[in-house]
């Protein structure tokens, strides 16, 4: 008899606890047929590689080469349009500017603009900043979410019912959504935590009016904050951030959810919405939290953080989950596509330690720092792993945003707002180029069955 028969609850949770008992026994696929059929989980194939799917004009992540049919680990680039991240930064830095609103324009259009050019763009997306009247207050302030995130992207969609072309997917229309949801994304960001701190946190409601003068960067620093005080070294400090997330490829989760969505015909408004649910997870732009949450239980778990011995041991144990969140991972290590570094987290950590240095978040990027080194060869030692592997932009960025005075639950909702520029990219690529609605395939492993009538059951 099973267990449905009969069945007696008392509560709507104890419901739903008998009928996953009964999901579990009917939905389990023995992992060996994965194997058989030669199916690539996660589009990956056997050497770790991303099936093909598509061209890009866009982006190069590169990380390895194939020589002889074998990967052969490198440094890793990170190409915009054909140019090297390191240099769009460089300049940036050496010449003391904000580059994000630049980077948006590269990723859009797939060229530097010129400072004419540049500012042109720059008054156009100040233009689009502000949201729609009674947005504030009408979508936000009256349903306020405890995860910025899922407020983001019930925002966006909301944006949809405020435009009479919705639904019109012409480039000049898809170009101005792209532009109008770029320009938005900080604003509704700040607004959404802000309304999330009234509601959840008991703090005083502040929303301060947009100065089109400001950066991208300065904007959400200055409108983030209650004084509405910052530095400019903050201020191009999270610009540098912006820029290193802006993009990353077609295949990264996100913005392959952003293409596939816009296969399928659908509206800019759902498409953006569906990648901001992907960045959310953990496994993706929610992993720089789970870096800070590792941090926290080493700082704990180590008495001198300047022992290597002592972090050693702990990053043993976390291996083998018995300390941290016991999923045995040593979060912003490893990368789908780089092998010996990721060129975000180099320019990252060199940038960021500079402000760090006689400060109280000096201790705390050298025990990050100690735990890139270690954790290579500690790999090895227990998995008998030799895979080349390096830390990811997630190692430090957390800890950056930290340094910001930047609330743990904004750090994947800054995430979005620099990506979005992927997106849009990527979306109006599909348009243009992708011409098929992207369909994979699944085998079917369970057999036909003869069907038993209710009465006999």
């Amino acid at each position: 008899m099973r267990v449905l028969n009969n069945a007696t609850y008392t509560t709507k949770q104890a419901a739903i606890n008998i009928l996953c008992e009964e999901f579990k026994k009917n939905n389990h696929i023995d992992a060996e047929l994965y194997k058989y059929f030669d199916v690539k989980r996660g589009l990956r194939n056997a050497d770790g590689t991303g099936v093909l799917a598509g061209l890009t004009l866009i982006c190069n992540v590169h990380g390895y080469v194939v020589n002889e049919g074998e990967k052969e680990p490198i440094e890793g680039e990170l190409i915009y349009r054909g140019n090297n991240i390191k240099n769009i930064v460089k300049d940036c830095v050496d010449n003391k500017r904000y580059g994000y609103e630049e980077t948006v324009y590269l990723l859009l259009f797939g060229v530097l603009p010129s400072k004419q050019e540049l500012e042109y763009f720059k008054n156009v997306l100040a233009m689009y900043r502000d949201l729609p009247e009674g947005f504030i207050e009408d979508i936000i302030l009256k349903t306020p979410s405890k995860n910025i995130m899922n407020k983001m992207a019930s925002s966006v969609l909301s944006l949809y019912t405020y435009d009479d072309y919705a639904d019109n997917t012409s480039i000049e229309q898809e170009l101005r959504k792209a532009i109008e949801i770029i320009a938005k994304m900080p604003t509704i960001m700040v607004n959404a935590y802000h309304a999330k701190c009234k509601k959840y946190d008991g703090k005083s409601l502040v929303i301060h009016p947009i100065k089109p003068e400001e950066s991208f960067a300065q904007s959400i620093l200055s409108t983030l904050r209650y004084d509405r005080q910052y530095t400019e070294e903050e201020a191009r400090l999270l610009d540098m951030m912006l820029i290193l997330h802006a993009e990353h490829g077609g295949g990264n989760n996100s913005t392959f959810t952003c293409r596939t969505l816009t296969s399928s015909g659908t509206d800019a408004y759902s498409a953006y919405a569906g990648a901001i649910g992907s960045l959310k997870g953990p496994r993706h732009g929610g992993a720089n939290i789970k870096v800070m949450e590792m941090l926290g239980y080493i700082e704990k778990g180590v008495k001198d953080w300047n022992d290597e011995e002592e972090v050693a041991d702990f990053l043993r144990r976390i291996i083998r989950k018995e300390e941290g969140d016991k999923s045995g991972l040593i979060y912003g290590m490893g990368h789908a596509v780089y092998t010996k570094s990721d060129p975000r987290a180099v320019i990252l950590k060199q940038n960021a330690m500079k402000l760090a240095e006689g400060t109280d978040f000096e201790a705390q990027f050298k025990l990050l720092e100690t735990v890139e080194r270690l954790t290579p060869a500690i790999f090895a030692e227990l998995k008998g792993d030799t895979k080349v592997i390096s830390a990811n932009v997630d190692m430090y960025s957390g800890l950056v945003y930290k340094m910001l005075g930047i609330p743990e639950e904004l750090f994947t909702p800054l995430f979005a707002v620099s990506r979005i520029a992927g997106w849009a990219a990527h979306r109006m690529e599909e348009i243009l180029t992708g011409g098929r609605i992207i369909r994979p395939g699944y085998k079917a492993v369970t057999k036909e069955k003869k069907y038993i009538p209710l009465s006999e059951r």
